[in-house]
């Protein structure tokens, strides 16, 4: 299953860089994460971006949401899987974690936790989807990566304010397989 794989490099390697710009693709390559979201791109650029990644010998997620130039149905995703060939795609759309997952793509949905209701509505969701991980923002709060933790049945990735070396202690202590951060001081804790 990819997942095993997603799980044995966060396990090597918890910190995920989370890649803003292109500028910052380099200094991604060069650190010690074994994963590298890209959370920038688009349908022209993508696919030899995610060829830099994995000729480095990292994974490559692509965040479908902030690729420019892509539709939001099945095909997008057929051409991701066979065109573009990331390790998998990252999604705060149900019904595209879904299609992704139908065409077996490894899927991370991204959940933004800004108030009980929303946490509610992104544990429902997960069990509906079932995605190979979830990335839960802001990822700052190990009470609520606890939560989250014990109410679903999937990894968990923390993101978003993810500022100090303690912050990635908290969120792993508190059960988060990884963090993904765009703060490259952190990328070689």
């Amino acid at each position: 299953a990819p997942m095993g794989n997603l799980h044995q490099r966060l396990s090597a390697s918890p910190v995920i860089a989370a890649v803003k710009d292109e500028a910052m693709l380099d200094a991604a390559l060069a650190s010690g994460c074994e994963i590298v979201f890209m959370l920038t791109g688009n349908i022209c650029t993508i696919e030899d971006v995610v060829r830099r990644i994995q000729s480095a010998g990292k994974e490559a997620y692509i965040h479908l949401d902030l690729m420019e130039g892509f539709g939001r149905d099945k095909h997008t995703i057929r051409y991701i899987k066979e065109r573009i060939g990331p390790d998998g795609i990252i999604t705060t759309r149900t019904p595209l974690a879904k299609t992704a997952r139908e065409y077996g793509l490894t899927t991370i949905q991204r959940l933004f936790l800004i108030d009980n209701l929303s946490i509610e509505t992104g544990i429902q969701s997960v069990g509906q989807v079932k995605p190979d991980a979830i990335e839960i923002m802001p990822g700052i709060m190990p009470k609520i990566v606890r939560r989250i933790c014990s109410a679903v049945q999937v990894p968990v990735i923390a993101g978003g304010l993810i500022n100090e070396k303690e912050d990635i202690i908290g969120c792993l202590g508190a059960g988060a397989v990884g963090i993904s951060t765009s703060k490259q001081e952190l990328w070689d804790i």
